[in-house]
């Protein structure tokens, strides 16, 4: 039957989710039931098409990406495919009528990893951010309004903001990895293979901004999904202050982490803070 087929499309969704991302997970479960499937189901999505071109060394990854960006697109004129995270997503799509700009722009931005290494002026850096970061949260807010246009419109900037502070802090995270394994820049007018103090704390009061915005529309956001984005922000708050705190040399030589005991510190912070409607 189909239905035990979407079934275990969503199941495998959820455990991508909890396979890859701790944090993501965490957070991900303390959105009410109405909508986490949701969320696993986009999260899934961007996940695989992320392993494509980030680990798949060994394989012809734009082979692989043509392939499931091809599929992709059969999974939604066809609304099924044998793809269990594909046929997932395509029914998260259709059920809030996410925009296609939204997942085009994130495949595009996707792609441009396949032969983009650096990215040299404002604009290249903010489209590949937009594409990377930003339609992600949007789509993740199309699920948080469940569809409203008129939420959706009034959230819809602070969402990309929390987005972009979201990657820029997983760009500085993982600086190593990017400018020695995949050889890659994301930063412009910076050189980040020789980061200093200076660069880096460019960089790190531009995130500030990004999330004084992103919480000022967590505040906004209806009560189901409240407590998971504001968990996620506040652990992404806490790993921006460890990037603050750690000399820039540090940061180019390690990945720098939120230790798990820390973690569960600020889930029972982020419980409190809206239980009683602090945020």
């Amino acid at each position: 039957m189909k239905s035990l087929f979407d079934t275990v499309s969503r199941d495998c969704s959820k455990l991508v989710t909890n396979s890859y991302s701790t944090s993501f997970s965490i957070a991900t479960k303390l959105l009410a039931p109405s909508i986490r499937q949701d969320i696993y189901n986009i999260y899934g999505f961007v996940r695989f098409a992320d392993e494509i071109v980030d680990t798949f060394h060994d394989y012809d990854k734009s082979k692989l990406f043509k392939n499931f960006k091809n599929d992709l697109y059969e999974a939604l004129n066809q609304k099924i495919s044998l793809n269990p995270i594909l046929n997932s997503f395509q029914e998260t799509v259709h059920k809030y009528d996410i925009d296609a700009h939204l997942y085009e722009s994130f495949m595009n931005s996707m792609e441009k990893d396949l032969h983009k290494s650096n990215y040299l002026t404002q604009e290249e850096y903010e489209a590949y951010i937009y594409g990377s970061a930003d339609v992600v949260g949007l789509m993740c807010l199309k699920v948080f309004v469940k569809g409203d246009k008129e939420a959706y419109e009034s959230l819809k900037n602070d969402a990309m903001r929390l987005g972009s502070a979201f990657q820029k802090v997983n760009f500085l995270r993982d600086l190593k990895a990017d400018c020695e394994e995949l050889e890659r820049s994301y930063f412009p007018n910076a050189d980040l293979s020789r980061l200093d103090e200076e660069t880096k704390n460019v960089i790190i009061t531009e995130i500030d901004e990004d999330f004084k915005a992103g919480l000022r529309g967590i505040a906004k956001l209806p009560v189901e999904a409240k407590l998971g984005v504001y968990t996620a922000y506040i652990y992404y708050s806490k790993l921006l202050q460890k990037l603050k705190n750690t000399p820039s040399l540090e940061i180019k030589n390690k990945r720098i982490r939120v230790p798990n005991y820390q973690k569960a510190s600020l889930l029972a912070k982020s419980y409190i803070s809206c239980r009683f409607n602090l945020v």
